[in-house]
């Protein structure tokens, strides 16, 4: 059985998508995408198509929301080697 997912952004492309996932994974929070297949045949970003939902298990969307939010804030970067620093 699947482990319940939830939405904890939505990207507009597949470029920003795979950068959020990559910060999320990088901190240990599994991603999946969900979101129409045009983004990555065509790149499309119109009104909607493209538009990507970045999902994690259930139980992390706490975890997950607390490090986009500390991004959105300026408290955290990604350095050359992917690591998650604090800023400062």
């Amino acid at each position: 059985m699947d482990e319940p997912r939830v939405t904890v952004a939505v990207c507009q492309g597949e470029l920003e998508a795979q950068q959020l996932r990559g910060f999320l994974e990088a901190n240990g929070i599994p991603v999946t995408f969900r979101g129409e297949a045009l983004r990555v045949t065509h790149g499309l970003t119109l009104d909607g198509l493209g538009q990507v939902e970045i999902q994690v298990p259930a139980e992390r969307e706490a975890e997950a929301q607390a490090l986009l939010e500390a991004v959105e804030r300026g408290e955290l970067r990604i350095d050359e080697d992917d690591e998650v620093e604090p800023n400062g």
